[in-house]
C-alpha cells in the first residue's frame, strides 16, 4: 500500500518536469501553444497520465499530440531520472478539453438565466385561480346575532320559549 500523499507529490513532480522539458529542451516545430493542466499517476508508481491544453484550432492539437508523442522518449527518460524511483512511469498523454466543456456550462447556464426571466415575467402577470379568499370565513359578530332571533315570518314551535 502506497502513501496517497507521495503519489500525489509524484504527480506534482511529474507535472512540473514535463511542463518545464516541454519548454525548454522539446524544439519540435509541430509543438504549439501547450500548457501541462495535471498529471496523475497510479498508486504503483508506474503509468502516469498527463493532461495538457493547446491553444488553436484541432489541426494545432493534432500536431502537438504528434510531437509529444514523439518526445515521449526523452520526457520518460527524463521524469525517470528526477524522481529516482525503480522503475521510470510510461507516459500517456491526454488532451484536457477544459475550455471546450467551459464553453458548455456557460451555455447552459446563460440558457437556464433566459428561462428564469421567462418565468419571471410571466409570474409577475399571472393571477391566482378561484377566489381571492379561498377559505370560509366565520360570519361577523352582528350578523351572528341576528340569527339567534327568529324572523318575523317564523313561529315558535313547541319546545321554543319565549
Amino acid at each position: 500500500m502506497t502513501d496517497q500523499a507521495k503519489v500525489r507529490r509524484h504527480a506534482e513532480r511529474i507535472r512540473e518536469l514535463v511542463a518545464s522539458v516541454v519548454r525548454s529542451q522539446i524544439k519540435d516545430p509541430r509543438l504549439g501553444m501547450i500548457t501541462i493542466t495535471d498529471a496523475r499517476i497510479t498508486a504503483d508508481l508506474r503509468d502516469a497520465t498527463v493532461f495538457y491544453t493547446v491553444l488553436g484550432d484541432a489541426a494545432a492539437q493534432a500536431s502537438t499530440a504528434a510531437a509529444l508523442e514523439s518526445a515521449k522518449g526523452m520526457l520518460r527518460s527524463t521524469v525517470g531520472k528526477a524522481l529516482g524511483l525503480r522503475h521510470s512511469p510510461t507516459l500517456t498523454f491526454v488532451l484536457d478539453d477544459v475550455q471546450d466543456q467551459v464553453k458548455h456550462i456557460d451555455d447552459l447556464l446563460a440558457a437556464a438565466r433566459t428561462a428564469d426571466a421567462e418565468v419571471q415575467r410571466l409570474a409577475a402577470r399571472a393571477s391566482y385561480a378561484g377566489d381571492a379568499q379561498p377559505y370560509r370565513v366565520e360570519e361577523d359578530d352582528e350578523d351572528a346575532a341576528d340569527d339567534d332571533e327568529p324572523a318575523a315570518g317564523d313561529e315558535p314551535r313547541e319546545g321554543d320559549r319565549r
